[in-house]
């Protein structure tokens, strides 16, 4: 999201974190949607690019990226948890 200003990667960030969330059926709140969509398209961003694909600050790429990256960390916090539901 280096290409974007704050406050659109707020934006993005805010409904991509609300997307992964009610595709994962994980309860959060709206700040935690944000953060989210924020660091789930940093993480994805990271994991494209050590494959050498890098991501240009498209809206619609950089919204699929944070939807992939939040649903990973969602994936993540429940193995960590043992929580399944």
């Amino acid at each position: 999201m280096e290409g974007m200003g704050w406050i659109l990667a707020i934006i993005i960030g805010g409904i991509a974190g609300f997307i992964a969330e009610k595709m994962m059926n994980f309860n959060t709140g709206l700040i935690m949607n944000i953060v989210l969509g924020i660091v789930g398209a940093i993480l994805a961003n990271f994991l494209l690019g050590l494959f050498g694909i890098d991501l240009n600050a498209n809206i619609i790429v950089q919204l699929i990226a944070g939807i992939v990256g939040a649903c990973i960390l969602i994936w993540g916090y429940r193995a960590i948890k043992g929580n399944t539901a």
